[in-house]
């Protein structure tokens, strides 16, 4: 009697254009995360694999493990490193982290 009855609203096509809307932050997520994330790491595996791959004798290099050394023989998957005169270390490619300008390690 004093309560009027009540009806359900029906949508239009504002609906679908509501249902992308509210995927957009999701989208735009991921894409700033591409961006600020996985681009800049895949560039830094890529620096780090053309440097292990162009390693040749002479080379000096800091390994992961923290040892600092000429390259004096180089294999497919190890290189020998010489730490000090007539001390050699044999080492996989994957440990060496950097490599120094020539003539750094006499300046040390």
């Amino acid at each position: 009697m004093f309560i009027s009855n009540a009806y359900a609203q029906t949508t239009g096509a504002a609906g679908a254009a509501g249902g992308l809307m509210s995927f957009l932050p999701i989208i735009l997520m991921f894409v700033v995360l591409y961006f600020l994330m996985i681009r800049p790491q895949m560039k830094r595996q890529k620096e780090q694999k053309a440097m292990i791959d162009a390693l040749s004798k002479g080379d000096e290099v800091i390994t992961a493990g923290g040892l600092l050394g000429k390259v004096t023989k180089v294999n497919d998957t190890y290189i020998t490193v010489e730490v000090s005169e007539g001390t050699e270390v044999i080492v996989q490619k994957a440990a060496v982290t950097l490599l120094l300008p020539k003539g750094s390690i006499k300046a040390l």
